[in-house]
């Protein structure tokens, strides 16, 4: 899934001078000298147009009866877009997809099973945040592009002022107990909103929990049992220590706003959240860093979810040589390389983490995408979202209401959710 956040990322720039494909794309014929032109949807800001010529002018030198032509589509109503499109005799030749779409995609059987090609992509050493969702029903059908996900954002100014080593904060423990010792010194140690329920997400991870679990070909909501429950537990004393509101998200109030305003000493954002934070007070240049969010213990980081995309090649292309040629050399070592310094993405494989090692936000990205999850991996969970019982559990276990009985029946909402949009 496309982590929104990623377009406040300064490497992220606007894509000036592309312009979004305003209908269908069929795969262009080939022409009389034998070169062949595949047609391929990227998703709007995934990249820059400096990246993109960049990318299409090498690809096109090192492979001269190919030519790839790059249309940019809008993240809004891609959804309908691409089924519609898988559906038809006029598909492009490869389709760029959030990375939780491709098990709804593949349902349809709109989908090229690239299964035989995982070895010759280096899938051994793919981040399984990507490379999970992009398989359904034992089969490979999304290939990883590239990966963001939630690091802790933090005022360097405020850490020192309350004699805080952040690079000591490895554990839960010691995260809340930095926390508190900020608030202490006269700052809000968090600022954590009710409802950041991909942060919850990782902690029941942590705890061995899951979101929704499948048996006997049926997926159920899990937030109801005793790991989930911890992971609750904990997002409740972080919350606790700051004063976010609890019934809202990251969103409302945009939280990069609001550490701008005053003493927030931490929020949990993707990187780009630092540039809103900047871009309101630009006083705090220079003052912000990040580590990865802790894990349960110093052994090892936090969970967290990895947004991102996958590309696919849809069974309609007539030009599937091509088209694979295209994913593997943008998927491959060289340009993700060249793509995670451009854009300040987690590569897609844990092999090449340092390639962002000088890129601060990013090489903090990369240590929690090695251990880094995605969401169930089921057509159903889009409806899970659409309604999103999470959220309002949440608010209510924050303002009080019995932990248990709302897990109960958040869980039984997201079944139901889960059963309905399959």
């Amino acid at each position: 899934m496309k982590l929104r956040m990623l377009a406040g990322v300064s490497a992220l720039v606007i894509a000036g001078g592309l312009s979004a494909c305003s209908g269908g794309s069929g795969s262009s014929g080939d022409s009389a000298d034998g070169t062949t032109t595949i047609d391929v949807w990227l998703m709007r800001d995934s990249i820059s147009a400096q990246f993109q010529k960049e990318f299409v002018k090498g690809f096109e030198a090192a492979h001269p009866h190919i030519k790839a032509k790059v249309q940019i589509q809008e993240w809004d109503g891609i959804g309908e877009k691409v089924t519609a499109a898988l559906a038809s005799n006029d598909a492009p030749d490869v389709i760029e997809t959030g990375n939780t779409q491709v098990a709804q995609f593949a349902q349809s059987g709109g989908l090229l099973d690239l299964s035989d090609k995982v070895d010759e992509l280096g899938g051994s050493h793919w981040l399984k945040g990507l490379a999970e969702p992009g398989a359904y029903k034992g089969k490979q059908y999304g290939i990883p592009y590239y990966a963001a996900n939630r690091v802790v954002i933090y005022r360097k100014d405020l850490f020192k002022k309350a004699g805080i080593d952040p690079a000591a904060i490895k554990s839960r423990d010691q995260w809340l107990a930095a926390t508190k010792k900020l608030n202490s010194s006269g700052t809000q140690g968090i600022y954590l909103p009710g409802q950041m329920w991909y942060a919850l997400a990782g902690f029941i991870w942590d705890e061995g929990g899951d979101l929704a679990t499948q048996s006997g070909g049926t997926w159920k909501g899990t937030l109801d049992t005793p790991q989930a429950l911890r992971g609750m537990d904990f997002y409740k004393k972080l919350q606790a220590l700051g004063k976010g509101p609890k019934d809202s998200d990251e969103a409302e109030p945009p939280q990069g706003e609001v550490m701008a305003k005053g003493q927030v000493a931490q929020i949990i954002s993707t990187p780009g959240g630092a540039n809103v934070v900047t871009q309101n007070n630009p006083e705090l240049k220079g003052k912000i860093g990040f580590f990865p969010i802790p894990g349960k213990t110093a052994a090892r980081p936090g969970s967290v979810f990895i947004g991102g995309s996958d590309l696919v090649i849809p069974a309609a292309s007539g030009k599937q040589d091509a088209a694979f040629t295209f994913v593997k050399d943008l998927t491959g070592d060289a340009w993700q390389r060249k793509l995670a310094v451009a854009m300040s993405y987690v590569p897609n494989r844990t092999t090449l983490a340092d390639a962002v090692a000088s890129d601060p936000g990013a090489s903090a990205m990369a240590v929690g995408a090695a251990v880094g999850r995605a969401t169930p991996n089921t057509p159903g969970w889009a409806a899970v979202e659409a309604k999103n019982p999470i959220k309002d559990y949440m608010t209510a276990v924050l303002t009080g209401a019995d932990e248990t009985a709302e897990a109960a029946r958040s869980s039984a909402a997201i079944t139901a959710a889960m059963k309905g949009g399959s």
